[in-house]
């Protein structure tokens, strides 16, 4: 339990990051990084596999994804750091364990972030056709860094209200489908019902399989919760605002996704969703809203926009973590006056930049195989937050186990259930062909990084007692 005073120890004013984060910016954080256009688009693909059996997948992986939350969060309440599950897999299992996971997550957001500009400018393009993707794929990437190189309150205050778009226009939709179902608004008087629920093949219209295949795709609508955990280090005050954060985001993305997806499935026969364009924009123009398109347009500008201020942020904090644990270059351990780590925003603005140019100019099957490493990047890091939870309590005695500030309920156990299905979800990517790659891509991608550690650790000053 004397970690968090040994870690904090170690910090200078110099390399220090500044709290301000507040339980509000961290709560509307983890949502926004959960809900964006993976709920706008991607559902489909997982209504597709599952029908409406998909409901349950969702509530499935939102209970595992809660776990994640909470062994996360009982590591950041008692030891803040803005290195997070890097540091934790450091101090807990091994420097080699945090090593791989600090650059895997950043390998990861990197990729993510090269995807979120790239759609950025496809979405402008659709207000804008005349204008050449590039110029505001370079407009973005220079004012999200803008955004980032000021106060961490600055960057907080812009994610919420970032991410309070997206949350609005799910509420509104989700409140106007139940006034579909329920009375008929928009459907000429005549309530829609439920019914779409079953009488298209059954509740379980793909079998019991098809709801159990879907779920390495419904997991995958959850990745960006860990975020939450880096913002522990700049939180105002995260023994109340982390167990907060963690306690309300959970719940409310199964609301919105499951409510989402029920309303929509209900209004729409499962097997007719996502052939006629976006089932968001139908519900809209079902209400008689003509300009449904140019609203979905803007709510998916909004979630790329926060997307892409997460991702810098989520990089560039934990680029500074791992400089202070001496796993990256002591560059990025620095800070502004507004304290926060300019060096790590200005490398992952440059990144972005030219990764987007090889994005446009590189064969699309070699770019399949490095975004593939984003899907085992973030499986990767799951597993390793609950191995790290369970490498912290077996350390801890019994009285300082019940003095923890947020514990996860169940402890051990709980963490090896979430660990034995998220292997079963790595079993299920490698069943498919499409995403069977990732698994050789990540293999080799850990190959490289235990050959970088091992350079790494040869170059390393020699410590004489």
């Amino acid at each position: 339990m004397q970690q968090s005073l040994e870690n904090q120890s170690a910090e200078t004013p110099q390399n220090t990051l500044k709290r301000g984060l507040s339980t509000r910016h961290i709560r509307f954080m983890a949502l926004g990084s959960a809900i964006g256009t993976g709920l706008f688009y991607g559902s489909a693909d997982a209504i597709k596999m599952a029908g409406p059996s998909v409901l349950l997948a969702y509530l499935v992986g939102g209970i595992i994804a809660f776990i994640i939350m909470r062994a996360l969060g009982e590591m950041s309440v008692n030891n803040p750091q803005s290195g997070s599950f890097s540091r934790y897999a450091q101090d807990y299992l091994g420097p080699l364990a945090g090593y791989i996971t600090g650059w895997t997550y950043c390998f990861e957001i990197l990729i993510v972030a090269i995807a979120d500009v790239t759609a950025f400018g496809i979405y402008m393009g659709v207000w804008f056709p005349d204008v050449p993707h590039w110029m505001w794929v370079l407009s973005v990437v220079l004012i999200i860094g803008g955004i980032n190189m000021m106060s961490v309150k600055v960057f907080g205050e812009l994610e919420f209200w970032f991410s309070f778009f997206k949350v609005l226009t799910i509420m509104v939709m989700i409140v106007a489908g139940f006034g579909i179902i329920i009375w008929g608004i928009g459907n000429g008087g005549h309530p829609t019902g439920i019914s779409n629920l079953w009488s298209h093949g059954g509740f379980f219209a793909q079998g019991i399989m098809g709801t159990v295949l879907s779920l390495q795709l419904v997991m995958f609508a959850y990745g960006g919760i860990e975020i939450i955990g880096i913002t522990a280090g700049e939180a105002d005050d995260p023994k109340t605002s982390i167990p907060k954060a963690i306690n309300s985001v959970p719940w409310r993305i199964l609301v919105f996704y499951v409510a989402t997806l029920f309303v929509i499935m209900s209004i729409f026969p499962w097997d007719q969703v996502g052939t006629q364009g976006s089932p968001f924009v139908l519900t809209f123009q079902h209400m008689g809203i003509t300009v449904a398109a140019g609203i979905l347009n803007f709510v998916v500008i909004t979630a790329s926009l926060s997307a892409i201020n997460s991702d810098v942020f989520g990089v560039g904090r934990m680029l500074h973590g791992m400089a202070q644990q001496g796993q990256a270059p002591k560059m990025f351990a620095k800070v502004s006056r507004r304290g926060t780590p300019v060096v790590t925003v200005l490398v992952m603005m440059a990144a972005l930049l030219v990764a987007v140019y090889l994005n446009y100019i590189m064969p699309e099957n070699v770019f399949l195989v490095i975004a593939s490493l984003a899907t085992f990047a973030t499986v990767w890091v799951w597993i390793m937050i609950l191995f790290s939870q369970i490498a912290f309590r077996r350390q801890l005695s019994r009285e300082q186990v019940a003095e923890l500030a947020f514990p996860l309920r169940g402890g051990i156990v709980t963490s090896v259930i979430a660990i034995i299905f998220l292997f079963f979800i790595i079993g299920l990517i490698g069943y498919f062909p499409d995403t069977r790659v990732s698994l050789y891509a990540g293999g080799v991608w850990v190959v490289a990084l235990l050959l970088g550690y091992w350079i790494k650790s040869r170059r390393a000053p020699r410590v004489t007692p």
